[in-house]
């Protein structure tokens, strides 16, 4: 049994859903949500979600209270008995919470992505002694999408632009962006979330500080103390995106505290690990670790998005952890043992004089669009004598069934001129600069991390 003491302590100091006197806030056109997911909604009628909110006492006191005595049966249960952050109480909250009841599909759509992903993260949140409504803080920044990025190059579940990225150790380099790795871009951003509230000893002015920036959020305190104003979150001058951070949160709290009382069915998460971790440490190809696992690649990808190319390369001797659902890592260890077939059908190939894309991909049988896409090339790179390449192995030249998936991250890439080996030792391959493309989540203005 977890501890109870501790998770009393936390629910005692939150208010499990806040109380509105609704009026409707039109939502304004920088509400960062509402362009992909208005596509895949289920419109309620406003009125509808608005009249869930216009709460009285009465039915404050018909809420049913948390049972801390037995071990909680699913995850959101798990997640409200951490709850711990002081509630903000303010119109914003309120037409945020509109906006996500009004769109019950998008919402569905959202947490049932966040799935693979939710059980780790409100487990190193507690093992952090985090409030765990943070394990909600990546639905508002990329919807639990992995692949998510945004027009600043915020990439992964916790957006992180590449300098902070590099701040937080996340390597960024030909072979992986862990920016998206599920793993090592949790530890950097709750680590980044203690170390701004450290700062605060504020969780509304820490998570202002995500998404504005930590020096941005003291300016405004300091401009408020200088001029006799209250420093607290409601009280700052900040950019729209950024008053609009915290209260989207809060509404996605109050929703995930009683989903019932808005109308809200949530998926069915156990409270039970997705997944678990196995080592790698020699090179494969993504489509055999997923033939190993006996799963489709593009669901192996979702729990290990961070590679650039089709290879997992070893590093080495450096072991890279692959991310696999519990219930396949007895298939893969076994059919690793007895693997029959190769694991790496991609080799290294570097020019000894200059040659065009088209005459190289000729030479291996695969077609000018796919080279170009698994190398992320742009359209018209010119490739000089020293330039290395990844390309099909002779002797299985027309394997390219992962470069389909990884086409969208790898489009437009900057390719570094190092050269590039498999089983290289990483850093000599130096920063990508690689700009992944959108994938399907909610708008995002440029982020502001420093």
């Amino acid at each position: 049994m977890k501890s109870i003491v501790r998770r009393t302590v936390l629910l005692l100091s939150a208010t499990m859903v806040l109380i509105f006197g609704v009026s409707a806030v039109a939502a304004d056109d920088s509400s960062p949500e509402q362009r992909d997911a208005e596509s895949t909604s289920v419109n309620t009628p406003p009125a509808a979600a608005i009249s869930r909110l216009d709460l009285s006492t009465r039915d404050i006191n018909s809420i049913s209270t948390l049972d801390l005595t037995s071990e909680p049966r699913d995850l959101w249960e798990r997640m409200r008995q951490g709850f711990a952050m002081p509630n903000l109480n303010s119109d914003l909250v309120t037409d945020r919470q509109v906006w996500y009841l009004s769109r019950p599909g998008a919402l569905k759509v959202m947490l049932e992505r966040g799935r693979k992903y939710l059980y780790h993260i409100v487990e190193e949140l507690e093992k952090r002694g985090m409030p765990t409504e943070l394990a909600l803080l990546p639905l508002v920044e990329s919807a639990y999408n992995p692949m998510a990025y945004s027009p600043a190059k915020a990439s992964g579940l916790w957006q992180f632009i590449p300098s902070t990225g590099r701040d937080f150790n996340l390597q960024q380099n030909w072979w992986v962006d862990e920016r998206r790795d599920i793993l090592a871009s949790t530890d950097a951003a709750l680590t980044y979330l203690q170390a701004l509230y450290e700062m605060h000893g504020d969780w509304q002015l820490a998570l202002a500080s995500y998404n504005w920036g930590e020096n941005a959020v003291l300016r405004a305190v300091n401009k408020n103390k200088a001029a006799g104003l209250p420093t607290d979150f409601s009280s700052l001058t900040m950019p729209t995106e950024t008053r609009y951070y915290v209260p989207k949160l809060q509404a996605l709290k109050n929703i995930i505290a009683n989903p019932r009382l808005f109308g809200i069915t949530l998926p069915d998460i156990p409270n039970a690990p997705y997944f678990a971790t196995v080592d790698a440490s020699t090179s494969m190809d993504l489509a055999a670790a997923a033939r190993l696992a006996e799963m489709p690649v593009k669901e192996f990808l979702e729990l290990n998005p961070s590679f650039n190319r089709p290879v997992i390369p070893g590093q080495g001797g450096e072991r890279r952890k692959l991310v696999l659902p519990t219930d396949k890592v007895p298939t893969f260890l076994a059919n690793l043992e007895g693997k029959d077939q190769p694991l790496l059908n991609w080799r290294t190939y570097t020019l000894t004089q200059t040659e065009r894309v088209e005459q190289i991909a000729a030479r291996f049988g695969i077609s000018p669009a796919k080279l170009r896409e698994v190398n992320g090339l742009p359209p018209r790179r010119q490739l000089a004598p020293g330039y290395t390449l990844l390309v099909p192995a002779e002797e299985s030249v027309a394997l390219a069934e992962a470069a389909p998936v990884l086409a969208p991250r790898l489009a437009n890439a900057a390719i570094p001129t190092a050269r590039v080996r498999l089983n290289a030792a990483p850093h000599s391959w130096g920063k990508s600069g690689r700009k992944a493309a959108h994938a399907t989540q909610p708008y995002h203005k440029p982020k502001r991390h420093h």
